[in-house]
């Protein structure tokens, strides 16, 4: 083959870019390193290194004084690193080759034996594993935050009553503090499922090799343990091959944020001016570059969006690994840059929405009037019908359909209505009527399992105390 006429390689390298001027080789490398984002992996590369060194030398795979210095040089090279004055190279791919050349540098021949019985495959699946669960042990923590901000909001408003709502339109009347806890339902389960990704990815991959484990005798167990795992994975196809513990740890954090954002809306919407239920500091408030009457909740409008984020890191993660066939695939690089941009953003999120719920004021004041308007107490009405009067629920339903109507015809709430004009849509109503048309009395009812009474709500808040402890 000849070679090409200069005129033809500079319109090549012409259509690359002018970035890629240099032509394939520079698109090559910027395509194929990762450093650039899998530098945030160089602890958990050095803690692999260390114990599958370690576990090398008790095996009698490599000399004791080998496995010393790689020790020793691994630290300096780490703290190198954490000092912030290591010079990371896109030329060598990846933070695996960075740490193994820094070491090669400071230790000279002993660190070509590291890479004895494993290969770049078994190392970054371990890698991964390890920074994934340190952020799952993190969600955990950021989830236990904020309950207990949520469980102070809700032991303290236990039986400040509001409007509870379906559809957004007023339903029955609530507890300010039942609105919180079902928040702290929501986030318990969130923790539950980072809490059994976490078991299920707490199996090692080192020692799998390149895809069929190796031939030198080595102690799997050994480094399992020493990484923290409970076990070493039992297959080595799978062992390279697998991310599902990244998808479970992407699909637990998009739940959470789907609750995170659920909250935030509600933030918004309570904090308008047309609601005014609660205000929120101005360190989570901004205001208006032309208006200066407004409080914008940026903080919850921003946390609103980040669902956006983490639910697209979420597909895009299936999306790469869906077609793959066993065992290792370079696809299997894109793995990495969208877990640790869900990660950072559902971390965010969690802390700015413990910052909000410390920091909100609730309007009592307004809170009631609300819960008191909309015919709230309807339900009560319908249910007094058929406990007192033995009515079937239809019918009670019926009556009291009647009575709303005329409430609202005069423009007034049901507890306006005369009992004249109760006994007109049935004969049977007593002054007892009114004992259950008030909010108070209305969530004070409220006494089944689970209910807005505020003894459940101060029963369930102590009871999360407890398991938060």
């Amino acid at each position: 083959m000849t070679d090409k006429p200069e005129s033809e390689t500079k319109a090549a390298n012409a259509m690359w870019g002018g970035r890629f001027a240099a032509g394939p080789d520079a698109i090559m490398e910027a395509i194929n390193a990762s450093i650039g984002f899998d530098q945030r992996l160089h602890a958990q590369d050095i803690a692999g290194s260390r114990a599958h060194a370690a576990m090398l030398a008790a095996q009698g795979i490599i000399a004791s004084s080998d496995a010393e210095a790689i020790r020793k040089g691994l630290l300096t090279v780490l703290s190198e690193i954490e000092a912030g004055g290591f010079a990371f190279s896109t030329a060598l791919e990846d933070i695996h080759m960075n740490v193994e050349a820094r070491l090669k540098e400071v230790i000279g021949e002993p660190a070509g034996r590291l890479h004895t019985a494993r290969s770049r495959n078994d190392q970054v699946a371990t890698d991964f594993r390890l920074w994934v669960r340190e952020q799952a042990d993190a969600a955990v923590a950021g989830i236990t935050a904020l309950q207990r901000a949520l469980l102070a909001q809700a032991e303290a408003g236990a039986d400040w009553v509001m409007p509870g709502f379906t559809h957004l339109q007023t339903a029955q009347p609530v507890t300010w503090g039942h609105h919180m806890m079902a928040y702290v339902e929501m986030l318990g389960r969130d923790a539950g499922r980072f809490r059994d990704a976490r078991t299920r990815m707490n199996e090692c991959p080192l020692g799998a090799a390149a895809l069929a484990g190796t031939s030198f005798p080595i102690d799997r167990h050994a480094t399992a343990a020493a990484l923290g795992f409970d076990r070493p994975m039992a297959n080595s196809l799978d062992a390279v091959a697998d991310r599902d513990f990244a998808l479970e740890f992407l699909s637990a954090a998009s739940i959470c944020a789907m609750h995170l954002s659920r909250f935030a809306e509600e933030l918004v919407i309570w904090s308008s001016a047309q609601f005014r239920f609660v205000r929120l500091s101005d360190r989570f408030s901004t205001g208006s570059s032309i208006m200066p009457q407004k409080r914008n909740p940026d903080a919850a409008e921003l946390l609103r969006a980040k669902i956006g984020r983490i639910l697209g890191a979420t597909v895009a993660l299936f999306t790469v690994m869906k077609g793959l066939p066993l065992a290792y695939s370079k696809d299997m690089q894109e793995d990495k840059e969208q877990v640790f941009d869900a990660a950072d953003s559902l971390m965010l999120s969690l802390a700015a929405m413990t910052g909000m719920v410390q920091d909100m004021t609730a309007n009592r004041e307004v809170l009631r009037a609300a819960a008191s308007s909309g015919f709230s107490t309807a339900t009560d009405l319908a249910d007094w019908l058929v406990r007192a009067l033995g009515l079937p629920f239809r019918e009670a339903h019926h009556v009291t359909g009647s009575l709303v109507a005329l409430a609202e015809g005069k423009g007034c709430d049901l507890p306006e209505l005369t009992l004249a004009e109760m006994q007109a849509a049935h004969p049977g109503i007593t002054q007892e009527v009114y004992s259950v048309l008030g909010v108070d009395n209305s969530v004070r009812s409220r006494q089944s399992y689970g209910g807005t009474a505020p003894d459940q709500v101060r029963a369930q808040v102590a009871r999360w105390k407890e398991m938060l402890a």
